[in-house]
C-alpha cells in the first residue's frame, strides 16, 4: 500500500467549485490494477448549483484504475462530498466519475 497527498480541484456546469486536498491509499491488485481510498477536506461554493449547506466539505472516494506502463491510469471513481453534519443542513452529493491520469 502507498500513501499519496492529492490536491484537487472540481466545477460543474452550474458553476460550483470544490477545492481541497487530502490522502489518497494506493493497493495494487497484479500489475496493472490499482484501488484507491481517498479522503481530503476542502471548500465549496455552491455558484447556481446545490446547496451542500456549509463552506467546508469532505470529500471521501474510492477508484479502480488500470496503471499503463507509462504511469498514466484509466478508471472508474466513485466520491461522495459531505459536511459532516457540522450545519444543519447536510444534503451532501455524489458523482461517478471515468477519468484518464497523467502523472506529472
Amino acid at each position: 500500500m502507498k500513501i499519496r497527498p492529492f490536491a484537487a480541484l472540481m466545477g460543474t456546469l452550474q458553476a460550483s467549485l470544490w477545492a481541497g486536498a487530502g490522502v489518497n491509499f494506493e493497493i495494487n491488485f497484479g500489475r496493472p490494477l490499482v484501488l484507491t481510498l481517498g479522503f481530503g477536506p476542502g471548500f465549496f461554493f455552491a455558484g447556481h448549483g446545490k446547496n451542500l449547506g456549509y463552506p467546508l466539505e469532505m470529500r471521501s472516494s474510492i477508484e479502480l484504475a488500470y496503471r499503463f506502463r507509462s504511469q498514466s491510469r484509466l478508471g472508474l471513481q466513485f466520491y461522495h462530498l459531505s459536511n459532516g453534519s457540522m450545519s444543519q443542513r447536510n444534503p451532501g452529493t455524489e458523482a461517478l466519475v471515468l477519468f484518464y491520469a497523467i502523472p506529472i
